[in-house]
């Protein structure tokens, strides 16, 4: 079982699994240069919605604030190869996840190489795909939807035989979110910074439960960020190449912003897009 605070109800890793945005192998086993192929060519002549599609993205970008809602654009019903060559235009990025919605619906989220693109699929409980869209934002939507139902108190008990600061703990986050407004700097708690026995870390995880979202940014590293049954209260946890956690942390936010696109992104982003639909779609 790894150490942190983080670990599913039986010990192992809870399995987050997020379906191909491509209806081939993923990106990242496939050539970086695909748009330069003669197959891609041809894809383009025929992908005309697509084409279409990235001056609409580009320009959502051009205007696109990390504090306001972000745009979405409905691909669902768009044709295979269109659907192919978006995924591919895109690519794959650092940040990936998963958002458990109402009534058995769940979000598939995978951000594009272009930070604060996303490619967002809804399934039902049977997986089947109801809906695919691509979103400009700093983090999907979904994320939010899925976070709004939590609490925002938490109740507990007293203290389990061997807890040394468990306490103190939980009293410092149900003071934070009492007190937490949107837009608020986040609160981080590090646990490497004073003790926390097993039978704390047992009692704070029973606490705070598991929440709907789960999220993994690979960038420098892994993080994972796991939000909890409270509202506003994130697992955030990085890890070495060894698999092995480095820093184990919650956060009062309203989303970690080691997930989110910023300001400076959009632009990034705007400018990437109208790179390649210049040399590749005109």
């Amino acid at each position: 079982m790894k150490a942190g605070l983080w670990v599913a109800p039986e010990g192992e890793d809870a399995a987050m699994t997020v379906m191909p945005i491509g209806a081939e192998a993923p990106l990242r086993a496939r050539k970086l240069n695909f748009l330069a192929t003669s197959s891609a060519e041809e894809m383009i002549h025929r992908c005309r919605r697509t084409a279409m599609l990235l001056p609409e993205l580009a320009d959502a970008l051009a205007v696109q604030k990390a504090d306001r809602p972000g745009r979405l654009f409905d691909i669902t019903d768009f044709p295979d190869d269109d659907k192919e060559l978006i995924a591919q235009t895109l690519g794959e990025g650092e940040v990936a996840g998963i958002a458990a919605l109402a009534n058995g619906i769940t979000a598939q989220m995978q951000e594009a190489v272009m930070a604060g693109v996303w490619r967002v699929r809804f399934t039902d409980g049977e997986g089947r795909l109801i809906a695919d869209y691509v979103e400009v934002a700093s983090i999907p939507a979904a994320v939010k939807q899925a976070c709004s139902a939590l609490p925002e108190s938490i109740s507990h008990g007293p203290a389990p035989t061997g807890a040394m600061n468990v306490m103190p703990v939980l009293t410092e986050i149900g003071d934070r979110i009492a007190r937490y407004s949107d837009g608020d700097p986040g609160h981080i708690i590090t646990f490497s910074l004073f003790p926390m026995s097993p039978e704390d870390m047992a009692f704070l995880q029973e606490t705070l439960g598991a929440g709907p979202v789960q999220l993994t940014s690979r960038g420098y590293g892994t993080c994972r960020i796991v939000v909890t049954g409270a509202r506003n209260v994130w697992s955030v946890q990085f890890y070495n190449a060894m698999d092995t956690i480095i820093l184990d942390t919650l956060e009062i936010c309203d989303i970690p912003s080691v997930a989110i696109a910023a300001e400076d992104d959009f632009r990034d982003s705007e400018a990437r897009l109208r790179e390649i639909e210049e040399a590749y779609f005109k």
